[in-house]
């Protein structure tokens, strides 16, 4: 199993899959055909229906920069794909003629995968691929999740993550000072602040929490859909969780940096068992895969925080992984804003209370979270494919 160096990516909005991958893989294209006097792409899947709104063509022409680079929407769904967010590369000579083709899937969380190169696949870190195989090998060594990473990853990790913490933390604060309109077309305003200010009107703390928590979680959510700097978690769509909920702990229970860098460390685990075992690419498994994997390692690093035990740790992640199950990814007009800034909100405060229910509830536990993260990937590959980030069916469809 790969680094969780590939679950959290520092780097723009507005989507890990539509503008991360694609750009990286233009990148790759264009350092291996510098002489080329121009290149095409040719986008495929959900890349062509919602590549517009997720800005997919203006990051590929940037990175072709400043040479042409034609784009190419191909909605033509009979053709068979090996990703639904898969594209093409090809570079002429000045005088027309192809002299290189590559194909490329972005499979989600700014990773891609290209047909003919191994060489892009990075070495796995972790010999077990199972939650269940990972909590027999801490509990026999009587370690706790965060040990596990640390022991496999190195001490260095710790630096990386803190790094991801700052960045995360930095997203929180840049959104809460903003006002406005965010780009795109769809009038949405930036909620972050405004929800942020009424913290004080309700006394009721569950009310205040409420608040605080969905007010970090909008101005995640809103840097971005507006292009700001974020850190996947484990896309871009999804980013706003984990954070939210750790930003609001960090300050109501005054725990340590290195604290929040274990919980990061457990959230992330859970996240590249997703990413093994199913998918995180809401293209090819539907909301479910980014929403419901983000509230998964939100609940875990909660958890972690916490030192719950292993079991308390799995439930919780299941808990929130099993009531994402067959949540679709329709965003109006292609865009990473309805319904998806709302859904970080909504997902930050169902980890809280996956926190909740495993403190308790934990022993009385049915389902592992192999089998939800199983069932999650069943339940993608069974969506019709307007469900999983066309903007074809669903909300996107009824919105006028």
């Amino acid at each position: 199993m790969k680094s969780i160096r590939e679950i959290y990516k520092i780097g723009k909005g507005p989507s890990s899959s539509h503008t991360m991958g694609p750009q990286k893989a233009a990148d790759i294209f264009k350092k291996e055909n510098p002489s080329a006097a121009r290149y095409k792409a040719v986008l495929y899947g959900s890349l062509a229906e919602t590549g517009k709104g997720h800005m997919t063509d203006t990051a590929i022409i940037e990175t072709f920069a400043p040479k042409e680079c034609d784009i190419v929407f191909n909605v033509d769904r009979t053709i068979e794909l090996p990703h639904d967010n898969t594209l093409e590369f090809f570079a002429y000579s000045e005088s027309g003629e192809q002299t290189a083709q590559m194909r490329v899937m972005s499979v989600g969380g700014g990773d891609i995968k290209i047909e003919g190169y191994p060489e892009y696949d990075l070495p796995d870190i972790y010999p077990e691929s199972t939650f269940s195989d990972i909590a027999e090998y801490c509990l026999n060594r009587n370690m706790r999740l965060s040990d596990y990473v640390f022991e496999h990853e190195g001490e260095e990790i710790k630096d990386f993550l803190l790094e991801v913490w700052n960045t995360m933390d930095s997203s929180i604060e840049t959104g809460l000072k903003k006002r406005g309109i965010l780009p795109g077309g769809l009038n949405v305003e930036r909620k972050a602040q405004y929800l942020f200010n009424q913290r004080h009107i309700d006394e009721s703390p569950s009310t205040r929490e409420n608040r605080i928590v969905c007010a970090y979680a909008f101005a995640a959510s809103e840097q971005n859909a507006d292009c700001g700097t974020i850190v996947t978690a484990p896309t871009c769509g999804a980013c706003a969780v984990l954070p939210s909920v750790l930003k609001y702990m960090k300050e109501q229970k005054h725990f340590s940096n290195e604290q929040i860098i274990k919980a990061l460390a457990v959230a992330g685990l859970i996240g590249t068992l997703v990413k093994k075992n199913a998918s995180i690419s809401g293209a090819e498994c539907g909301c479910q895969a980014e929403i419901g994997t983000a509230c998964s390692m939100a609940s875990a690093a909660l958890c972690e925080l916490h030192e719950m035990a292993i079991g308390q740790v799995e439930y919780a992640a299941e808990v929130a992984l099993e009531h994402h199950l067959g949540l679709t990814c329709d965003p109006i007009c292609g865009l990473v804003q309805i319904p998806c800034i709302e859904r970080n909100a909504v997902a930050a405060m169902r980890a809280i209370n996956a926190l909740s229910l495993a403190n308790f509830l934990s022993e009385t536990r049915k389902i592992s979270f192999d089998m939800v993260v199983n069932t999650m990937y069943e339940t993608g590959r069974d969506l019709h494919f307007r469900y999983r980030e066309t903007a074809e069916g669903g909300l996107a469809k009824a919105y006028k």
